[in-house]
């Protein structure tokens, strides 16, 4: 069983929201769609589902051509940010509203409902309303009656954003079981890096309409092709700045240097964008592989346990993630560190021409 797009695009109105894209899909595997909002994620959830006809390209489901075939008749489940459940009826009857619109025989019927129900953890719940459980409950609920038709392909638009810290940590931990045990295809779209990592599997990151780059999650995001998809696969936003390099050195044009060691070693000589992300920078000292670099301080923001520090470096804006609460004072001088094993190089252009040493070795 396989999902494929080949050249699928969307237009509205003369503006591409879609470019041409390729993507392949197979059976028991999660695929993540990650970017920020507007970068394309529910127009192509919505493409896959047939709930939209591409403006170019071919849709092929198991084979067979589904391009534009009716959502009605594919074998497809959608799961929205604003779960959706029939308020009048018990949670045992919104699990089996699409079973009996299918004609299912009632026994079934029970029995489809009553496994899927163990498998959410809505057992003990089946006879109450749905305005009488948690919000947590309450997606579990949409998300059951999603998998409850045996659909191949199931798409979560951003399932969880609407709930809060804790719910949402314990439906990211309850999805990838569920996923497991389904063995459909799931596509799950998100604007969190972190949320991306969590699921695992496969990721799609997103920008401006465009598929950046497709594979195995942890491989994107310690290799990003490019720094459109390092920006994606990052949070905050990875930094950037331009260096030189020159010989056996990389410099970053404030008196600092790193040895151009590894892959590094082999690019050419001339001017490159260097890339780190924000959980790299350090308010103290690492060692002899360090670069320090001196700043000003914009603004920090504390969160709790964790302080992001916004940052003035030459014509730089940057933002650092530390550990721990930091008092600093605004517009004071302050001096960050790097360890250089994290700095990915890539070319004017964008394209990535030297992975971060970790990245390399890993």
């Amino acid at each position: 069983m396989s999902l494929v797009l080949t050249q699928v695009s969307k237009v509205v109105e003369g503006q591409s929201h879609i470019y041409p894209t390729d993507l392949t899909l197979e059976r028991g595997t999660m695929n993540v769609l990650l970017g920020p909002t507007l970068s394309g994620k529910t127009t192509l959830m919505r493409l896959m589902a047939g709930l939209d006809v591409p403006a170019t390209g071919r849709i092929l489901w198991e084979g067979r051509d589904v391009t534009g075939m009716r959502v009605q008749d594919r074998k497809v489940a959608m799961v929205y940010q604003q779960f959706i459940n029939y308020p009048s009826m018990t949670v045992y009857d919104n699990i089996a509203s699409p079973l009996k619109l299918m004609g299912m025989s009632p026994a079934e019927m029970d029995r489809k409902v009553r496994a899927v129900a163990e498998l959410m953890k809505l057992s003990s719940m089946l006879s109450r309303k749905p305005l009488e459980l948690s919000g947590g409950q309450q997606q579990r609920c949409a998300l059951a009656r999603a998998l409850v038709k045996d659909a191949g392909l199931v798409l979560l638009d951003e399932p969880l954003a609407n709930l809060d810290y804790k719910l949402r940590e314990e439906l990211r931990a309850e999805i990838p079981r569920i996923f497991e045990e389904s063995g459909a295809i799931f596509v799950y779209a998100t604007t969190e890096p972190e949320e991306a990592l969590l699921l695992g599997g496969n990721v799609a990151t997103m920008w401006e309409g465009r598929v950046t780059q497709f594979g195995p999650t942890p491989k994107v995001y310690r290799a990003p092709k490019d720094a459109t998809t390092a920006r994606v696969f990052s949070d905050p936003p990875m930094n950037f700045t331009t260096i030189q390099k020159i010989g056996d050195k990389i410099s970053f044009g404030d008196g600092q240097t790193a040895a151009a060691t590894g892959s590094l070693a082999a690019i050419k000589d001339g001017t490159y964008t260097a890339g780190f992300r924000p959980d790299h920078l350090h308010l103290s000292a690492l060692g002899n592989d360090g670069l320090h670099f001196k700043c000003r301080l914009r603004v920090t923001e504390i969160t709790g346990s964790e302080t992001f520090v916004h940052l003035d470096h030459g014509n730089d804006r940057w933002v650092g993630l530390m550990h721990g609460v930091h008092h600093l004072e605004f517009g004071a001088p302050i001096t960050v560190w790097l360890d250089a094993a994290h700095v990915y190089v890539f070319s004017e252009h964008g394209e990535l021409v030297a992975p971060a040493a970790y990245a390399a070795a890993a």
